[in-house]
């Protein structure tokens, strides 16, 4: 990254921010983190004192707004630190024992591994970036503030996007909708995901922004009186219940609209849900009575009602929703406990909300859906390609719950089927599944399943898995299994990803080469000391196989071997033996080649004998 330098530039005063940052989260940590956040900030501004941003303003104010974004949802000391140098090692001669010696192992680690993610680029059509993808996903198995710094770090760009030409902007927005706000979701950070998504729209789609935006604030303004009736009417019935309640009224964010728009195909000023209530109590019993208060002041509308208290997200959301017609106007109604506001809020960090007296515990990852999903795939050897389309389709796509005959809650992706689902209860069920039934009929194994459906899988003793199984199934658990089963057990099995693989493989080696050889000719023509060297006169061009001559054989075209290049050779069922150079590429990625493996040497001319 290129930086520009900052002539006598007071305008963002370092201790200013440093104090206002203090004068707004301080009463948040220890003296000894805020020690440590002092240092670190004015090592951050000392190595940056010369350098600007591309937009020219100074650099380190987005560091410092990261730092206040994870503070603002109250994550550690460690992690706001982080925040603060989590671009450091862009800055020359930075090294990460600098970090490791003056902010000890944990900081450095994590700066490093949100340093080495910072700068990707990733968009929905290319799958470039999707080992840079992996290797974020896989180090937030190991702390998960490695993405909460980085989400911090998006979020502020997006919120300064506005300084970026218009394609570029399009395209940030693109990758924030595609990756970084349903991940923000997976982690259960619905305030984050939705300004993400809000800020994406508003530089995807201007137009529809501004006007969803103008009829809410309108739709607002006319609701205003009959809101304030329905938030009085919840007061007046809880106080009577005995029950404490904080409630508040909010528009829903942009992008939830503009997906219902698309869903329902109609214009914004046709929706009548654009505002909804939400009831904080205390205890879980408290939300269930209020759902039932709720629901006797307003006829409850059919099909509306979900209980993620019971029945949680995968990303560990738990509250009632309810939509109810008020004065002949749906409204949606949110009812919650204070614990499951602040986990709705923040998510995963809420995990890190500070107590004073007591230390801050990692957050037991284990409980959260992705990491579980992560960890799966970890384990798998999936191509760049192959993991990019788990990424989206399973990862970060939406999601369904369903029941075991025993109650068991199943959590699976939008469009999984009951083969996806036996699976994720056991393999050996998904091996020797025949049949299924949803509520007790019977169902099509490729059919998608619902929302709270009551799945039995129906098993045959004789049954195994099939290439056309393979090809139904959504999940990466199913699709493992199955495709470990026919590798193993089908010899009719052609694996056309593999095959796809290495014929890519292949071809990107060949260009490499050819590449490499026209490169070594442009060098040649334009100067004399790189003439091609002439052969070794003592070869005769041909090559012995195990000692012997006049056997077939072939010349590898990827690597073209010269008489006098060390060479290797195998037997090949259509080309005889296959002669590459010793450092060929291609051979060297060839599997399983050690037992067709035999010795090739060049021939060499006999030498006339002296006379004496």
């Amino acid at each position: 990254m290129a930086f520009d330098i900052i002539t006598n530039s007071t305008e963002f005063d370092k201790d200013i921010l440093l104090n206002q940052f203090f004068a707004t989260f301080g009463e948040n940590y220890t003296q000894q983190e805020k020690d440590l956040f002092t240092q670190a900030w004015n090592f951050l501004c000392e190595k940056t004192s010369a350098l600007t941003r591309s937009c020219g303003k100074p650099y380190h104010l987005h560091p410092m707004r990261v730092a206040s974004i994870l503070a603002e949802s109250k994550m550690d000391g460690e992690c706001i630190v982080c925040g603060l140098l989590h671009s450091i090692f862009e800055i020359p001669d930075i090294t990460t024992k600098e970090v490791e010696d003056k902010f000890g192992t944990v900081i450095e680690r994590i700066v490093y591994d949100t340093s080495r993610i910072t700068g990707m680029k990733i968009n929905a059509s290319s799958i470039q970036q999707a080992d840079n993808i992996r290797k974020m996903l896989f180090a937030m198995i190991d702390d998960v503030r490695v993405i909460l710094v980085k989400l911090a770090d998006r979020l502020d760009r997006m919120r300064h996007l506005k300084s970026i030409e218009e394609k570029k902007q399009r395209l940030v927005a693109a990758e924030v909708i595609d990756i970084w706000a349903p991940l923000a979701d997976r982690l259960g950070m619905q305030t984050m995901k939705n300004e993400l998504e809000d800020l994406s729209l508003k530089y995807s789609n201007p137009d529809v922004f501004q006007q969803i935006k103008a009829i809410v604030n309108q739709k607002q303004g006319e609701r205003a009186s009959y809101l304030d009736k329905a938030v009085q009417s919840i007061y007046k019935a809880s106080e009577k219940a005995g029950i404490k309640v904080t409630v508040s009224s909010r528009a829903k964010h942009f992008y939830s609209i503009y997906k219902k728009m698309q869903k329902r195909n109609v214009p914004a000023a046709q929706l009548y849900d654009l505002l909804a209530l939400r009831v904080i109590c205390q205890t879980n019993a408290e939300c269930y009575t209020l759902i039932g208060i709720v629901h006797g002041l307003w006829k409850p509308m059919e099909g509306r009602f979900k209980d993620y208290i019971a029945m949680p997200k995968a990303n560990g959301y738990q509250s009632l929703h309810t939509t109810v017609m008020c004065e002949g106007r749906p409204l949606e109604i949110q009812i919650r406990t204070k614990e499951m506001h602040e986990q709705a809020e923040h998510g995963v960090a809420s995990h890190w909300l500070y107590k004073k007296g007591t230390n801050h515990d990692k957050v037991d990852i284990s409980n959260l859906g992705i990491f579980n999903q992560l960890q799966t795939l970890k384990n798998e050897k999936l191509s760049d390609e192959s993991f990019f389309a788990e990424l989206k389709g399973e990862l970060l796509s939406d999601e369904i719950f369903v029941f075991t005959p025993k109650g068991d809650v199943i959590h699976l992706p939008a469009g999984s089927n009951a083969i996806d689902f036996a699976y994720c209860v056991h393999s050996k069920i998904g091996e020797k599944i025949v049949g299924a039934k949803a509520d007790g009929k019977i169902i099509p194994l490729t059919q998608p399943l619902k929302n709270t459906q009551i799945i039995e899988i129906i098993t045959n003793p004789q049954a195994h898995p099939t290439e056309s199984q393979l090809k139904s199934v959504h999940t990466s658990k199913a699709r493992s299994r199955i495709h470990s089963w026919l590798v193993t057990n089908d010899p009719t099995f052609v694996d056309k990803a593999a095959e796809a693989q290495r014929a890519a493989d292949l071809a990107a080696n060949n260009e490499r080469a050819r590449s490499i050889q026209e490169e070594k000719k442009k060098k040649r023509s334009v100067n004399p000391k790189f003439a091609e060297k002439k052969v070794d006169e003592r070869y005769t061009g041909e090559v012995k196989v195990d000692g012997m001559k006049n056997v077939f054989y072939r010349l590898a075209g990827c690597c073209r071997p010269k008489p006098g290049d060390v060479i290797v050779g195998y037997s090949s069922t259509r080309n005889g033996i296959m002669v590459h150079r010793a450092d060929c590429l291609t051979f060297q990625r060839i599997e399983n080649i050690e037992h067709r493996m035999v010795d090739v040497s060049w021939a060499v001319r006999e030498l006339p004998q002296k006379k004496v």
